[in-house]
């Protein structure tokens, strides 16, 4: 955090913490870390990788702690017990999102899914998503452009490696793979990958670089509004542009599917909705559901991924175990239908422990009370901001034998609590989407698994650094050596 501006404006700060009455008097709220400053509380704590740090503060104040960010009253929760507390027996109460500064100009005004208060408006959209996106019969509608991009990711493994080993660096490859999928399913073609001569790819890549620099609880001036008209370090300028840019492009999609009447993608079938019911299926609303898929389904898919991957080639036993029973399956005349990985069990187990090793959301979306509640016999105050640390609840040694440990097999024949194991959140503002994530997830790696042989391209250990970003990254992208096997020949060596 920046001290300069903190300095100049201390003598306003100080009028302003001797006039703002405290809410918080005789409240029993959440143990709190010291120190916390004057008027910015524990804002200078703001850094990467707060999930860590959120982590270190629970093991020394318990499950449930507090910190004050400017005016704003933050709870923090990293336990199970005290997650299935929140989103069972106060699930309604914290329903609600705080207003950040992103969700104005990137969330088209707190109207999108994500970002929009409980109410009959959130109820519409969650409604609309779930029936017209995300069920089983409208993902199934795009299974084909699922299969279409992982044989195309399989066909340029294949060009590497067909031979013998060749490097790959899959970090770029699944990011390709996650928003391609996902432009096909939305607007009907692949943005990535493509020549660098159209002008309109080139930008979509662009924008979605620039807005994942955007999010997370780590602008200051959502805490002091004054700084949000000083705009000392250019974010809310910066965000303005970037929502602007980014409903430019969508409005420009929307504009040629009604220019050409196209109606096999999501954006045709939402413009017929909108025939139908002009006042609510708005431009604005389509816009809105487009970015959230954009955002959220993508560069998480990809990271999960390869994290997968990074996991099973620092333990080549796992991998072998995974390939055996894809063998077993699917045999080497075919590739991995996604209709299959369901029956494929210990895949499922990978999965699940890499969701639990390294989520996507290591501190879920926030949540913020609309009326004064309580946990674990704390008072939670109206207006409080709730962080679940999903990435410490992943590792709680109460819950998780060896946690820190790569272990698949600890999902054998088990039924796991939604509260244990909340990559996609819990209770009613959980993801939609978790649906569309576990079909991609399971396909891309299945079809890595199945179709290529692999190794570390050295005698070290795959370093699980994590990178900065609020989709937890890795530090450095993964780079390995991979072998087409049998199966890849019998499917592509016709067309080598």
């Amino acid at each position: 955090m920046d001290a300069t501006w903190f300095y100049a404006l201390l003598p306003l700060f100080l009028l302003l913490a001797l006039i703002f009455p405290s809410k918080l008097r005789n409240r029993k709220l959440p143990p709190s870390p010291v120190p916390a400053f004057p008027v910015i509380g524990h804002l200078h704590l703001l850094r990467p990788r707060m999930h860590r740090i959120y982590h270190k503060f629970s093991e020394s104040l318990g499950p449930i702690f507090s910190l004050r960010f400017g005016n704003r009253l933050v709870v923090v929760v990293s336990s199970p017990t005290a997650a299935e507390e929140c989103f069972t027996k106060n699930d309604i109460v914290l329903a609600n999102r705080p207003r950040l500064i992103i969700g104005k100009y990137i969330g088209y005004n707190y109207t999108g899914l994500t970002t929009c208060p409980y109410g009959e408006h959130w109820r519409n959209l969650r409604r609309l998503t779930t029936i017209e996106i995300f069920s089983s019969a409208r993902l199934n509608v795009f299974q084909s452009i699922r299969q279409d991009e992982t044989k195309i990711l399989l066909r340029k493994l294949y060009q590497k490696s067909h031979h013998d080993f060749g490097r790959v660096e899959l970090k770029s490859l699944l990011s390709e793979l996650s928003f391609n999928m996902i432009m096909r399913m939305v607007a009907g073609k692949r943005y990535f990958g493509v020549s660098e001569d159209d002008e309109q790819s080139k930008e979509y890549r662009e924008l979605i670089k620039k807005a994942f620099m955007y999010g997370g609880i780590s602008n200051s001036a959502d805490f002091f509004p004054v700084l949000k008209w000083i705009d000392y370090n250019g974010k809310v300028k910066g965000m303005q542009r970037m929502g602007k840019e980014m409903d430019a492009f969508l409005q420009g999609l929307i504009d040629g599917h009604r220019r050409d009447k196209i109606k096999t993608t999501m954006i045709g079938h939402f413009l017929d909705l909108q025939e139908s019911q002009p006042e609510y299926y708005t431009d604005s609303i389509i816009k809105g559901i487009i970015l959230v898929m954009l955002l959220g389904g993508t560069d998480t898919t990809s990271i999960t991924i390869e994290w997968a991957m990074s996991a099973l080639l620092n333990h080549p036993e796992k991998l072998e175990k995974a390939k055996a029973e894809l063998d077993s399956l699917v045999g080497s005349n075919r590739l991995i239908d996604e209709s299959e990985v369901p029956k494929l069990p210990y895949l499922q187990n990978i999965i699940s422990e890499t969701f639990r090793l390294f989520p996507a959301a290591p501190l879920l979306v926030p949540h913020e009370s609309s009326d004064d509640c309580k946990i674990g016999g704390y008072d939670i105050p109206k207006g409080t901001i709730l962080l679940v640390n999903a990435w410490a609840i992943h590792r709680d040694p109460m819950t998780w034998d060896d946690p820190a440990s790569f272990k698949p097999e600890r999902f054998e024949g088990k039924e796991i609590g939604t509260a244990k194991l909340l990559p996609f959140g819990m209770g009613r503002r959980s993801c939609p989407g978790s649906g569309l994530a576990q079909r991609v997830v399971g396909l891309t790696l299945g079809s890595l698994v199945q179709c290529l042989e692999w190794r570390r391209i050295s005698e070290e250990m795959v370093d699980l650094s994590e990178g900065i970003g609020i989709s937890m990254p890795k530090a450095i992208p993964l780079e390995a050596e991979c072998k087409a096997r049998e199966v890849l020949h019998n499917v592509f060596s016709s067309a080598a």
